[in-house]
């Protein structure tokens, strides 16, 4: 009986792995994000996408096959600034994209206490990364993983002072990220440390009747503009039309405790019926205990965040205050692992339905 082939028969068919799929790494000669080192990841299944070295390994364009799934801001991915650590300055060279980070020891508004004071969203998504390994795939082993590893220091003299060391992978012909992080103190006194991945999802994943999927307890962030969307006579688990309400800086935010199964993972994520196309993100409840939801239906400005983080995005000072802020001592480590695969297959989008459907 013959075998059946398969997508990767590249016996005399492929010399150069590239041609199915790999890492590409390259610096952006143009515009915002001139000098910039970026990886270009082709996983062979149709999803790519395009990781921004010098913005802490955040991931901006991502694509399955002809569909965007990521929302990108009006200036996509730029130059790091270091500086944009006052006010709201980090708004000025947010690209948005599938994955931005925010951290590694404030996260939220910005705000000024006794402990100093802090810009919004925190410094790490501004730092350039130092790229330990790049990974390619070898079809003549038949080792399909590939990943980038880097380390991103957010030091002070007399701290604080956090290293990430992060690896993002893929395997060729599964249309899935998997993102592996070990935030550790490297000073010599414990230091605050906040986490949350601001993952922002776009047109035409996400459209008028596209569903919000994630199981759980919620409340409004509390503001009148998160009120408006976020209650209980409102149905906040469908994506909107665009809405003049959200010109400018409207928008609202739910803070949602996410049901874990029994293995302990959370998963949340996106489905557009109408592409047959959803989005899923898996991560442990031990290591992000709290999501938001960020709603922006703003017309040209049309976005949906769903953001797992150690803490809801309330600022170090709130935190503290609240006796949730996370301190990592001396030498100490945490670990974060996230995996956001794309579903087209009927089977595994209902069983995405059941796990995080409503």
């Amino acid at each position: 009986m013959a075998q059946k082939k398969t997508s990767f028969d590249w016996q005399d068919r492929v010399g150069n792995p590239a041609q199915v799929g790999g890492i590409e790494t390259s610096v952006l000669d143009n515009g915002l994000g001139k000098g910039t080192r970026i990886a270009w990841i082709n996983t062979g299944s149709g999803l790519r996408y395009k990781v921004v070295i010098d913005r802490a390994l955040d991931i901006v364009d991502t694509f399955h096959n002809q569909h965007s799934l990521a929302w990108l801001s009006h200036a996509g991915a730029t130059a790091p600034r270091p500086d944009a650590n006052e006010g709201i300055e980090w708004l000025w060279p947010f690209g948005g994209g599938l994955l931005t980070t925010c951290g590694l020891s404030h996260v939220g508004g910005p705000e000024n206490d006794e402990s100093g004071r802090r810009g919004l969203h925190g410094r790490i998504s501004n730092t350039p990364a130092e790229v330990e390994s790049v990974v390619q795939p070898d079809l003549r082993t038949g080792k399909l993983d590939m990943s980038i590893t880097a380390v991103v220091k957010e030091y002070r003299v007399f701290g604080p002072t956090l290293q990430l060391r992060r690896t993002i992978s893929s395997t060729l012909g599964q249309p899935a990220i998997r993102i592996h992080d070990v935030v550790t103190n490297m000073g010599n006194t414990p230091t605050p440390h906040m986490l949350l991945y601001h993952c922002n999802y776009g047109w035409p994943l996400v459209d008028e009747g596209t569903q919000i999927l994630w199981k759980g307890a919620w409340r409004s962030r509390g503001m009148d503009m998160d009120n408006a969307i976020f209650n209980d006579k409102n149905d906040f688990h469908t994506c909107r039309k665009p809405l003049e309400a959200h010109r400018g800086g409207g928008e609202a935010c739910g803070f949602i405790d996410v049901a874990a199964d029994k293995s302990g993972h959370c998963t949340i994520g996106l489905y557009n019926q109408k592409l047959g196309l959803a989005v899923a993100t898996r991560y442990k409840k031990t290591q992000f205990p709290c999501m938001a939801n960020w709603q922006h239906w703003g017309p040209g400005e049309y976005v949906t965040g769903l953001e797992p983080g150690t803490n809801f995005p309330i600022g170090q000072s709130a935190a503290r205050k609240q006796k949730k802020l996370i301190h990592l001592a001396p030498g100490k480590s945490r670990t974060y692992d996230l995996e956001i695969r794309v579903l087209t297959k009927d089977a595994d989008i209902d069983a995405f339905l059941k796990t995080a459907g409503q």
